[in-house]
């Protein structure tokens, strides 16, 4: 019988912990790589959040498809096999359409936020897509969720809330004419549409056959479309003046690199991991980012901020916890009477 995938190793080490270590290493890396990238550098020679958001949904395209062409029952086929595999009737690709849109707005958002934020209070408030996904599962999908699981999303509302308290009565000036009202915002809003399009990309995943890769591609492809949209409708004039690829320095390719890989990388971790272990992850990952912060970008820990944290980090580990199983009667058998004894 062949072994169960979390049995697997890599290194002589099972792959659910080496899935769990790139996920730390990959979300701590994220947000620091992004806010680096932008710190300090004049707006007129910043890079364009558009086109790396773009460039990004490109490069996921090319590993997706190799990783698709890499299935056994892709090896051999022709181009018009596959792509009558991924885009024909059949394969329902525009189901992916309103997903693609959401991530690509959402993914901009992103860079917005980590711009007007620092990485730690942007990696807590990012927790909040843990809510808006409860919220979406709960009306899109008809889940219902445990008094346990409402606790802890009242738990990380708390949390996120005691993160954002100002920790004084006087405005602080930001560095570089960042607004952390404006980051905050977007941050919200990244969290209500990654809530939104993750559903949504369960309930067509759930409703198929098709493989994880197989649907990574059409969502990347309907990506590009929105993505062409966006950076020449904002950014249309700075592309024209400067390039497309104006102000692409060794950090923004890795950030774009970073954020490209993000999404195969949860892939990874869902199939070898489970939830408990995703969550532990984002919880290391909050904290590293919260000790880097402090070196790289000046970062004040304020009671505030860690005692939410620790509430977000707590409710994070609550949530992903399993539902404990229900409670079952004893089946009904009855009495044996004197003559069948």
């Amino acid at each position: 019988m062949a072994a169960d995938k979390k049995d697997e190793t890599m290194f002589g080490m099972p792959l659910k912990y080496v899935a769990l270590l790139t996920l730390v290493v990959q979300n701590s890396m994220l947000v620091l790589i992004m806010k680096y990238s932008r710190e300090g550098v004049a707006k007129s020679d910043l890079y364009l959040a558009s086109t790396a958001v773009l460039v990004s949904e490109v490069t996921k395209l090319c590993v997706c498809f190799v990783l698709f062409l890499q299935e056994p029952q892709n090896k051999g086929a022709g181009v018009t096999q596959i792509l009558s595999a991924l885009f024909g009737k059949e394969a329902e690709s525009w189901k992916m359409m309103v997903p693609a849109a959401l991530y690509v707005i959402q993914n901009n958002l992103q860079y917005l936020a980590v711009s007007n934020l620092d990485p730690a209070t942007f990696q807590v408030t990012y927790q909040m897509k843990i809510l808006t996904t409860a919220v979406f599962s709960v009306l899109m999908l008809k889940k219902s969720l445990t008094l346990m699981k409402w606790i802890a999303l009242v738990l990380l509302t708390v949390g996120i809330a005691l993160v954002q308290m100002p920790t004084s009565s006087t405005p602080v000036v930001a560095k570089n004419g960042a607004n952390s009202f404006v980051g905050l915002i977007a941050v919200t809003v990244a969290c209500v549409l990654s809530g939104l399009a993750g559903v949504w990309f369960e309930k067509v995943l759930k409703g198929t056959q098709a493989s994880v890769w197989h649907r990574n591609i059409q969502l990347s492809t309907f990506s590009i479309i929105p993505g062409l949209l966006g950076a020449f409708l904002i950014d249309g004039r700075t592309i024209a003046e400067k390039g497309f690829f104006h102000g692409y320095t060794f950090w923004a390719w890795m950030a774009i690199a970073n954020q490209a890989f993000g999404g195969l990388i949860v892939a990874l971790v869902v199939k070898y991991a489970d939830n408990i272990l995703k969550g532990f992850a984002t919880s290391i990952s909050i904290i590293l980012s919260a000790i880097a912060s402090i070196f790289l970008f000046d970062f004040f820990i304020s009671l505030p901020f860690v005692i939410g944290a620790a509430v977000v980090l707590y409710a994070t580990h609550l949530y992903g916890l399993p539902d404990a199983p229900a409670a079952t009667l004893p089946a009904y058998q009855p009495a044996k009477t004197e003559e069948e004894n």
